[in-house]
């Protein structure tokens, strides 16, 4: 079965709905046969790559609202996160361009560090206030993350996977996905938001494979076998 899980380094719900997916995953009888793939998503694609604001102050001027009330809306988050053993600070975000770190998150994939890179971005984004569009920050996040320092900073320079990254925004669309984090469970069935872990673990089980009845043939002679009253004895 293949999962495909839209999602934004921005997105505080998304590392939630991240961290309840991998506890249901942890508990599925065939978490082997699960294939993960993540996609990337962009909330705010103008968001600036250099001297960004303060995610507060972002929602403030977006709702109109105090900075106070903006922080005050994102304490739904951050309760929900502590429950799920996350530590936000969002007041510390930044609200950064997250593109070129999903071109990273797909260098990461091609690495074998897909996961570790995805939660390491997540959490310097919700929880460390790092600008995650500066390149030097991004180089050191990856190389804590395990990735080779080289890599990184030619992937950075060269501008590559930016087409996949603009691929997964193409996939989204067509899907329909206009909000993360989005998960889409072999292209036929999706499930939206940061959903609590025994919801993801009951999709896994009804969508994921399922034991096949065993069909009895018939044979001419029902004498021939042994059950728990002993064994059939062929007339004879």
């Amino acid at each position: 079965m293949k999962v495909e899980i839209f999602s934004d380094i921005a997105c505080p719900w998304c590392y939630i709905g991240k961290t309840r997916f991998e506890d249901a995953l942890s508990r599925y009888e065939h978490a082997g046969s699960v294939e993960l793939v993540w996609r990337s998503f962009q909330l705010d694609p103008t968001a600036p790559t250099e001297n960004p604001g303060t995610t507060v102050a972002h929602l403030a001027h977006k709702y109109g609202v105090s900075e106070g009330r903006a922080l005050a809306m994102m304490d739904n988050a951050t309760k929900a996160a502590a429950e799920d053993g996350l530590e936000f600070h969002l007041d510390r975000a930044l609200s950064s361009n997250t593109f070129d770190a999903h071109r990273l998150a797909h260098l990461a994939v091609a690495k074998g560090k897909g996961r570790e890179v995805m939660e390491r971005l997540m959490h310097a984004y919700q929880s460390d206030g790092a600008n995650v569009a500066d390149h030097e920050t991004l180089v050191a996040l990856s190389v804590e993350a395990g990735m080779e320092e080289s890599d990184v900073r030619e992937t950075l320079a060269s501008g590559a996977y930016a087409d996949a990254v603009e691929t997964d925004f193409a996939r989204a669309r067509a899907y329909g996905v206009n909000g993360v984090p989005f998960f889409v469970f072999d292209e036929t069935h999706g499930v939206s938001g940061a959903q609590p872990a025994e919801f993801f673990l009951a999709a896994l089980r009804q969508l994921g494979p399922q034991p096949t009845p065993l069909q009895t043939l018939e044979g001419a002679d029902e004498t021939v076998q042994c059950g728990p009253d002993g064994c059939e004895v062929p007339a004879g």
